[in-house]
């Protein structure tokens, strides 16, 4: 099973040309290396705050593009990693190994199941699973596609 660790943001990591604290990158890097080591961690990059982003809004047929920064940084995404372990429960217990990206203020991590094409199956054939099975196999990050 793979599962996504999503960091969620900050007001202090959302300001503009804020870095981390070195002795936190370290640590990041050892749990990063723990992580891949254990043969868990399938993919991971932290992201730019939103100032540099835009989110783009569906209506119907029609679109809106708002750009960043967005105010309710609980709802931005700073940062993720793909996981393949065999539960819930395992990737809980990795992502409580990790230290806090936001010392000294309450910070989140959402542990989110990836879906596979086998999920679909109640609505797809077994060849249309098969087929973008397939397809997803040739894109270029062949780790992150398991």
């Amino acid at each position: 099973m793979r599962f996504m660790a999503i960091v969620k943001s900050t007001p202090e990591a959302e300001k503009e040309g804020a870095l981390p604290d070195p002795e936190l990158l370290l640590e990041m890097g050892k749990y990063n290396e723990e992580l891949s080591k254990a043969g868990v961690l399938l993919a991971l990059d932290g992201l730019q705050p939103s100032s540099k982003g835009a989110r783009v809004k569906f209506s119907g047929g029609s679109h809106t593009v708002i750009d960043g920064p967005f105010t309710e940084s609980k709802e931005i995404i700073a940062g993720f990693s793909i996981l393949q372990v065999k539960s819930l429960e395992e990737a809980i217990e990795w992502v409580k190994r990790a230290p806090n990206c936001s010392p000294g203020v309450d910070s989140e991590v959402e542990i989110r199941q990836v879906g596979e094409m086998e999920d679909f199956a109640p609505i797809l054939s077994e060849e249309e699973i098969q087929y973008k099975k397939a397809k997803r196999a040739e894109l270029p990050n062949q780790t992150f596609n398991k």
